[in-house]
């Protein structure tokens, strides 16, 4: 085959791209990439390496029509397994397909396990494409150090990262002509120069309250420079301005040490949408990418051309600010996947600030804290835990980052917490439903947050029709934007607005009440229900009252742990949002859990026991663990949606706008409803309900049953 020349890409227009061209392209970004972790040799050799099975006489016969299978990705981590290169070589294996699993000695080499496919190689089983000697040299690095699989599977993951973001940004280059554009935004001293102008107008304080917050503010901005990058605690009370604060911090500390973006991770997209939306107003549009399931940006709409480059910066997150959820982050950071591991490498030398911290999920908590701590330690990251209810994490960061311990950026001593109390708690003991609803009736003004879907329907039925609404995931979310509208209206306008409400409306809805009542929870969601109580400190915190009650039904099974653990510190503490008190709370919760609910599905166990388990893995970590099945409400907008759903569109663009007219509900409920004859179900699993006259405009979609929800830390 001497003198033939090998192809790895032809494009539409009949260019071609030699193997070693798209080799050495790939390498010189893949080394590129991992330079911001110290791997840049491991980086150039997976780059160089990833399609040398291409080099065989069944692939070039592939690329000119053949309808041949061929393993290409095998051979090069062949080569790199060869040179010692573990990492490099899993990468290599898994570059299309997805990182597999390690498997054993023992594995066939039919097996599509790592060690089968190398058993493959070793027997001759591949397509020879020994003329990959003639142009390629793979250089010779030291393999990396770990103390352990679970950190070598880490800093795997991060390296197949560089690779596949590298092969695809090279590939799309070479079959687009030129390069995409794609990320891109300015430079942190220009953002932060943004930023200053934004808040010019803070200075000087004029009230009592605006000089705390500024306090806090200047301090979090030269903590920003002094500091070197590593893991923080952010505690701003409620009402302290913690979205501005953060960013302040973030951009001074990435100015002063060189950090490529800031990536906020957030749990709910509720709250996505607010702080999004306040990062694009002070720092323009082209610099922040949100980056979640309810957004979409369409790379053909001509009216707004820079959706593309938004779109592409999904990707691989090339953008100085992205703001994401929870799900996408950490289920990214133990995927398998090339769609989902591109984009880790840009992880390395960010600021990462975990926006309401305290809603890390409990069953997922140690590998979560074992994710950030690996960043924090090896990848340049910083690590803001930033919450006004900072959660007890300090013994469990303490296993897996005993030398970085968490330094507040914003102790007590800086602000006076009184100034941030707008309320007065106070505990009722239990109250039967027409009592609660009695007292809830007795306000012009009031909300009420329960446990239940069933509990919030059964108050609801018991308030006066003037004014009453209900609140609940029974309803689809373009329903309860609609119903939170029209309470705004009424809240502002003075008029009689009575609201019962399950925990949805405690993640970031902003409405303010003069009175709050509380079915007993955790302190956390206590905490929060009081945010919604004069929240715009209008009031004396003596006449806004949070009134914290025990219904007359039991909490759900779910609630039971964080219910007594609430109890211990509402028994303990007169301020329920001290520090003490929180703390108290937190560890008690955390006591009460033991230390086998903190990694339920034993991840950690599992990376250190089996050999590279990356496909396990995987597959075991999912934050929301749902059964729960979607049904479609054609009223309104959703009419006209499912009717594009039934005649056979199936584009992402409709399942995202379908989503605010979905009502997620567990399996027993759905197949009620489908035995019933209520149900249309599609071909494509999606179901459509057909009787609208289970769907009330006040409470949303009728069920005999109910199951509270999932509970976070």
């Amino acid at each position: 085959m001497a003198g033939e020349r090998f192809l790895a890409h032809t494009s539409e227009d009949k260019r071609e791209q030699t193997i070693q061209e798209h080799l050495d392209g790939t390498a010189d970004l893949c080394a590129g990439f991992a330079a911001a972790f110290g791997a840049e040799g491991q980086g150039r050799l997976a780059g160089l390496a990833h399609d040398l099975g291409k080099y065989s006489a069944a692939f070039q016969r592939r690329l000119r029509g053949s309808t041949e299978h061929v393993d290409h990705a095998t051979a090069g981590a062949a080569e790199c397994c060869r040179l010692g290169q573990s990492s490099a070589a899993f990468a290599v294996a898994g570059h299309h397909g997805g990182l597999p699993d390690g498997g054993g000695q023992g594995d066939h080499w039919e097996d599509k396990t790592f060690c089968g496919r190398m058993k493959r190689a070793a027997l001759g089983k591949l397509e020879p494409y020994e003329a990959w000697q003639d142009e390629i040299e793979l250089p010779l690095v030291p393999q990396p150090a770990f103390s352990g699989r679970s950190e070598e599977m880490f800093f795997t993951r991060m390296l197949y990262s560089c690779l596949v973001d590298a092969d695809f940004l090279d590939t799309e280059t070479f079959m687009a002509g030129k390069e995409q554009d794609r990320g891109g935004g300015a430079p942190m001293e220009v953002l932060e120069g943004k930023l200053r102008s934004y808040i010019s107008g803070w200075f000087p304080p004029k009230t009592e309250l605006d000089r705390e917050r500024c306090a806090m503010l200047e301090r979090c901005m030269e903590q920003g420079r002094a500091l070197s990058p590593g893991l923080f605690t952010l505690t701003i009370p409620t009402g302290g301005g913690k979205t501005v604060t953060s960013l302040a911090f973030a951009l001074r500390h990435a100015r002063t040490h060189g950090l490529r973006r800031i990536i906020y991770v957030i749990p709910y997209t509720s709250i996505i949408e607010q702080n999004a939306q306040v990062f694009r107003d002070i720092l323009g549009e082209e610099n922040v990418l949100e980056h979640h399931s309810g957004v979409l940006y369409d790379i053909e709409d001509e009216a707004r051309p820079e959706n593309g480059r938004l779109a592409r910066a999904t990707e691989n997150w090339d953008m100085p600010v992205v703001v994401t959820t929870a799900v996408q982050f950490f289920e990214s950071l133990f995927a398998n996947r090339s769609s989902q591991c591109r984009k880790l490498h840009n992880l390395a030398q960010s600021v990462i600030i975990f926006d309401e911290a305290q809603m890390l999920p409990v069953p997922y908590l140690r590998p979560c804290v074992f994710a950030i701590a690996r960043l924090v330690e090896r990848y340049g990251v910083s690590a803001v835990l930033c919450t006004a209810t900072q959660p007890a994490l300090d013994e469990i960061f303490q296993g897996s980052l005993p030398d970085k311990p968490a330094v507040e950026l914003c102790p007590p001593e800086v602000f006076r917490q009184e100034i941030f109390r707008r309320v007065t708690f106070h505990r009722e003991g239990k109250l039967s439903w027409e009592t609660a609803a009695e007292r809830i009736n007795g306000q012009k003004q009031a909300l009420c947050i329960v446990n239940s879907r069933k509990s919030a329907q059964k108050i609801y039925s018991l308030l006066d029709p003037e004014g009453a609404f209900h609140l609940s995931t029974l309803m689809y979310p373009a329903h309860r934007k609609g119903v939170l509208t029209e309470i705004r209206a009424r809240l502002k306008d003075g008029l009689p607005c009575r609201v019962v409400s399950t925990s949805l409306i405690e993640a970031g809805v902003d409405v303010d009440f003069p009175a709050v009542f509380r079915e007993e929870a955790g302190l956390d969601s206590v905490l929060q229900a009081a945010g919604r109580c004069n929240r715009e400190g209008k009031r004396p915190a003596g006449e806004s009252i949070v009134t914290i009650f025990q219904s007359e039904a039991p909490p759900p099974s779910l609630f039971e742990i964080p219910v007594a653990a609430g109890r211990q510190a509402l028994d303990r503490y007169d301020q329920l949002d001290s520090p003490e008190a929180i703390r108290c709370y937190f560890q008690e919760l955390l006591d009460l859990k033991g230390p086998e609910a903190l990694d339920q599905k034993d991840i950690l166990t599992l990376m250190e026991r089996d050999y590279m388990p990356f496909r396990k893995v995987a597959e075991r970590f999912h934050l929301i663990d749902s059964e729960t099945r979607t049904v479609y409400i054609p009223l309104g907008e959703g009419g006209e949606l499912v009717r594009r759903l039934r005649s056979g569109e199936h584009s992402r663009a409709l399942f995202r706008a379908l989503g605010q007219y979905g009502v997620s509900i567990y399996p027993q409920h759905f197949e009620a409803l489908d035995l019933a004859g209520d149900l249309e179900v599609l071909e494509d699993g999606s179901a459509v309900l057909t009787n609208l006259t289970l769907y009330d405009n006040s409470t949303g979609l009728s069920l005999a049953a109910d199951s509270g929800k999932g509970v976070f830390l």
